[in-house]
C-alpha cells in the first residue's frame, strides 16, 4: 500500500489517507477515512515522514517509560501529524469537532495539554469535544501519547447513505 497520498478511487464511498508507515500495512489501517463530510482519524502519534518516533521516552529496565519529560514534545509532534493528514482531505483543525487523547501519564498530560492545545488550534478555548483518558499502554513502548480525531467538513454535502 505504501502510499503517502488519498486514495484517487474512493472505495465503498470511503477516501483512505496514508502515511507510508511500516504499521499501516503490518496492522491494516488507514490513517484517516472520509466518508461524506466526515473524516476519522485513527490514533496518531509523534513519528516523522520514514516512521521514526519523535521524541521517544526513555525506558526502564522492565521496557516503561521511565519518565515523563517528552510529553510535550511528543504531543506537538502528533498535532502536526494530524494536521497534515486532514490537509489531505482540505480539513484543517478547525474542522474537528471532537478529539480524543490517550496518555501514559494524566497528569504529566494535564500538566501540557492547555497549552499545546491552544497553540495547535490557534484559539485559547479550541472549538471541539476533548477526552484526556489514562492507558496502561500504546502501541510503542516509548510513546507517551496517541490522538484521535472526528472532523467534519462545513460545506459539503454528506452522500444520502
Amino acid at each position: 500500500m505504501q502510499s503517502n497520498d488519498v486514495n484517487a478511487a474512493a472505495v465503498n464511498d470511503k477516501e483512505a489517507a496514508y502515511f507510508g508507515v511500516p504499521w499501516e500495512d503490518a496492522y491494516g489501517y488507514a490513517q484517516a477515512i472520509k466518508v461524506g463530510d466526515t473524516i476519522h482519524v485513527s490514533g496518531q502519534l509523534s513519528h516523522d515522514e520514514k516512521g521514526n518516533l519523535i521524541a521517544p521516552a526513555s525506558l526502564d529496565e522492565s521496557g516503561k517509560p521511565a519518565e515523563f519529560s517528552m510529553m510535550e514534545q511528543q504531543m506537538r509532534a502528533t498535532y502536526a501529524n494530524a494536521v497534515r493528514l486532514l490537509a489531505r482531505f482540505g480539513a484543517t483543525l478547525d474542522d474537528v469537532v471532537e478529539e480524543t487523547l490517550y496518555v501514559l501519564d494524566v497528569d504529566a498530560a494535564f500538566a501540557t495539554a492547555g497549552k499545546v492545545r491552544k497553540e495547535a488550534y490557534g484559539t485559547a478555548r479550541p472549538q471541539c469535544a476533548s477526552n484526556l483518558i489514562g492507558v496502561p499502554r500504546l502501541a510503542f513502548p516509548e510513546q507517551l501519547i496517541e490522538i484521535t480525531f472526528k472532523a467534519v467538513l462545513s460545506g459539503v454535502e454528506a452522500k444520502p447513505r
